[in-house]
């Protein structure tokens, strides 16, 4: 994994396995950890993730009522814990991952922590806490072959 994406991938890492524990302290540790590194390198390391996640459980593809599924699915399992999760972030992110959703440019960015917490829950629901760390490393590999 290039050094540079390590941070992040610790952090996330400590946040998806908080996640799954819904360890709350933990949670709002590693987020913290995740909303000090660079917003957009932590989107494109946890959208790789959440498109790997989603291609690999969907290999025929998805379609409106997978996507709604998934929605749903994350929304009302992280409000069991996370009472301030937004619907609507989470989309974002999930249209984002899939690449059929570009970030306006004219319109104010996601806080970072507000993105790191929402992206977390997503992949959290999507990817077995034992194979995320995996999951990041062959996701900061396919980022930088990409970047080269």
């Amino acid at each position: 994994m290039p050094a540079a994406a390590r941070p992040i991938a610790d952090a996330a890492d400590d946040a998806v396995t908080a996640a799954g524990e819904r360890d709350a302290e933990a949670f709002e540790s590693a987020i913290a950890r995740l909303s000090g590194v660079d917003p957009a390198q932590v989107g494109l390391l946890l959208g790789t993730v959440v498109r790997h996640a989603l291609e690999e459980g969907n290999p025929d593809g998805l379609d409106s009522s997978d996507v709604r599924d998934t929605l749903t699915a994350v929304v009302t399992g992280a409000r069991e814990w996370q009472a301030d999760v937004d619907p609507q972030v989470v989309l974002l992110l999930l249209a984002g991952a899939l690449g059929v959703h570009e970030p306006d440019p004219d319109e104010p960015a996601l806080k970072a922590d507000v993105s790191a917490r929402h992206g977390v829950l997503l992949a959290a629901h999507l990817v077995d806490p034992a194979t995320f760390a995996a999951r990041l490393e062959r996701a900061a590999t396919e980022l930088a072959q990409h970047a080269e």
